[in-house]
């Protein structure tokens, strides 16, 4: 399991780790693509603790979250990535790199260092094994009052019809709600803050298209 590098492109049907690594071996970049701005939103008012960046990628939450003194454990199933991602945080931010543990892991079959964190947070992740046991898995790595966040591709567009990232559509199976993710969680158990679609404008090599972004914010209660 890892997440999307780039989610405007074009996405393979197989997310295995060939695929993965493949896919960072020949895109080492990335590393100007600002952290997502809704967990920018979401989560600067939090107070820093352990963290879980499930499906780092190329380490753009990561390094956010250690620049502003979350101790983050990076978890993605692409070493490349990885490897790309430690080198570019120790050249960008040697204070921050020193609070990343780098660890390369399917997030499908455990959680490094075996849950506690007080924050998980998960942007465009693609599971192997369906958004419902992973999204499970990732609520149950969270401590008692932490917190969980996830941003995914909204499976409607603004006027409920399934929309496309690509052309071709070829995202449709990667997409989910927020209400899917927090149908996941037990409402005794956990407290739902943010559960919506938003859009957002992005622009790439000069042009400008809509992401539509499934966004959930739960705390787990104390």
């Amino acid at each position: 399991m890892t997440r999307e590098r780039d989610e405007g492109e074009h996405m393979a049907q197989d997310f295995d780790r060939d695929y993965w690594e493949d896919r960072y071996r020949g895109h080492a970049g990335g590393h100007g693509v600002p952290p997502n701005p809704h967990l920018v939103a979401e989560a600067s008012d939090l107070e820093p603790g352990r963290a879980l960046d499930a499906g780092a990628g190329t380490g753009a939450e990561t390094r956010w979250l250690a620049g502003r003194g979350w101790r983050v454990t990076a978890a993605d199933i692409s070493q490349a990535a990885l490897d790309a991602a430690r080198e570019r945080t120790a050249d960008l931010d040697p204070q921050a790199a020193g609070r990343i543990a780098w660890v390369r892991a399917d997030l499908t079959e455990g959680i490094p260092g075996g849950g506690g964190y007080d924050l998980v947070c998960s942007h465009y992740a693609h599971p192997t094994g369906g958004y419902a046991a992973f999204f499970g898995l990732l609520a149950s790595a969270v401590a008692p009052g932490g917190t969980l966040f996830v941003v995914g591709h909204d499976h409607t567009g603004p006027h409920g019809h399934a929309g496309s990232h690509g052309h071709d559509g070829s995202l449709e199976h990667a997409r989910v709600g927020a209400a899917e993710v927090a149908a996941v969680l037990d409402p005794g158990a956990w407290e739902v803050l943010v559960s919506e679609s938003r859009s957002r404008e992005v622009e790439r090599g000069g042009h400008r298209s809509v992401l539509h972004d499934a966004v959930l914010r739960a705390r787990r209660r104390a």
